[in-house]
């Protein structure tokens, strides 16, 4: 017969105690009883319990029942989600009714009936039980709610570099292995993640991220693996962690570069043992989430030095994608632009505007520092503050000329030469060919200018 549930017992007569401990014992995994009413928070607050069997007078003479209502109260105060089924010898309807408008679930008189008691219990199990998966799936609502919230563009552009990446997405969807996404801010790391779900045997299930980068030391044990409540002083009530919440689906760990030594190690044990213990618990919980992390740190450099443990990297890069900066990414800098331009003017309700040749030669020779994210950003404040229906050059201010006046600094014809041939291997992706013809040189003479300017 499996064990199921877990019991406190509170009652002041100790032969009754000894009766049904050795009655109940081999029903529930988990049996605990106390005669002394006084030690019931104690015993509560520590305990995951399912069911509270409690007598409802404890002073001779006095059968009242009003200290099992006292207690009734007390032990709703440190976790309503439990099952409190009142016990006494004195069986009274008034006192029954009281007792269940003060929350309690069930009233059972002695002496006792061993069937009737054993279903009375096994019967508030399954309810406490319920009541534990209600509350979870009501948290597991409120963070997918809050990831819908968020808007998010499909993963555009024709490159091979991001095609390539495409490919192995596509390729490791399927599977459950950990992926660990490689690449510079701005880059669309979340994208590639979120890719990674929808095309996965876990896409009905939640999705959710978090970016590690924004978690201090005290609140990752929390954000992470929950707590139970008065775990400590904000700790109002008990709650989920994210590993909880993205049960059968995909946890995604942005910026996990960013993580201290001592949070590795907890993050470490969690996936190690496939379980979390929230805050606070005596009680560990069972994960089953696909693992998708991201950093734009070197990882490598990060380990040499001593700051990244190499066993949680063998954790969580079964497969590693990395992805390549707008600046490689030649032409797709103006289909995203174009895409960008489409939905900024439809937000601003203003006529969709057509890039100009110069607009297009500056776009395509920025090195956008801040990739796809600081593009988005350019194009929406140039919607806004042009009123034509043509973007020239001048309209796009960008970052890194603000900055350092890089569009204004004076160089030799050396320079800007190198500069050029340089902007022109990014468009093209590398290929001589078109960078000749781009150029208008000859391959054998792009060649010399490449070693000549010592160019990669």
């Amino acid at each position: 017969m499996k064990k199921n549930g877990k019991l406190l017992i509170v009652d002041d007569n100790k032969s009754v105690l000894s009766s049904l401990k050795l009655f109940l014992k081999n029903h529930f995994e988990y049996l605990e009883v106390c005669s002394n009413p006084n030690q019931i928070p104690a015993i509560v607050s520590k305990g995951k319990f399912d069911v509270v069997l409690l007598d409802m007078n404890f002073t001779a003479g006095v059968n009242s029942g009003n200290e099992g209502l006292y207690w009734l109260k007390e032990v709703l105060k440190i976790d309503e989600s439990l099952v409190v089924i009142l016990f006494t010898a004195y069986g009274d309807v008034n006192l029954a009714v009281n007792a269940m408008k003060e929350g309690a679930s069930d009233f059972i008189l002695k002496p006792w009936d061993n069937k009737k008691l054993l279903a009375t219990l096994q019967s508030g199990v399954e309810l406490h039980q319920t009541r534990l998966k209600v509350e979870k799936l009501e948290q597991q609502k409120d963070y997918l709610q809050k990831d819908l919230q968020q808007q998010f563009v499909n993963i555009i552009g024709e490159s091979d570099a991001i095609q390539k990446v495409l490919a192995t997405v596509r390729k490791v969807a399927s599977t459950d292995a950990n992926v660990l996404i490689l690449g510079e801010n701005g880059t669309g790391k979340e994208l590639i993640a979120r890719e990674l779900h929808q095309l996965s045997a876990r896409k009905n299930h939640i999705f959710l991220g978090v970016d590690l980068g924004a978690l201090s030391e005290n609140l990752f044990e929390s954000e992470l693996f929950g707590h139970v409540k008065g775990a400590f002083t904000d700790a109002k009530e008990d709650r989920i962690g994210r590993f909880q919440a993205a049960n059968k689906g995909s946890l995604f760990l942005d910026e996990i570069g960013n993580l201290s030594l001592p949070m590795q190690a907890k993050l470490l044990s969690a996936l190690q043992n496939r379980v979390v213990t929230p805050i606070g618990s005596n009680h560990s919980d069972e994960i089953d989430v696909r693992l998708i992390c991201a950093t734009n740190a070197n990882i490598s450099k990060l380990i040499k030095e001593e700051e990244f443990r190499e066993d949680l990297l063998y954790r969580i890069n079964t497969i590693t994608i990395e992805l390549p900066p707008l600046r490689e990414r030649g032409k797709d800098i103006l289909i995203l632009s174009e895409h960008f331009l489409d939905h900024f003017a439809k937000r601003y309700d203003k006529t969709i505007p057509v890039l100009d040749s110069t607009a297009k030669e500056k776009l395509l020779n920025y090195s956008w520092p801040g990739n796809i994210r600081e593009l988005r950003h350019c194009i929406e404040r140039a919607i806004i503050l042009s009123d034509s229906n043509v973007l020239l050059a001048d309209d796009f201010q960008l970052e890194q000329e603000k900055e350092t006046g890089l569009g204004l600094q004076a160089m030799s014809l050396e320079e800007g030469e190198k500069v050029l041939i340089e902007n022109a291997l990014r468009r093209n992706q590398g290929n001589i060919s078109q960078v000749a013809k781009e150029l208008n040189i000859g391959r054998q003479t792009l060649y010399r200018k490449i070693e000549k300017y010592k160019i990669q």
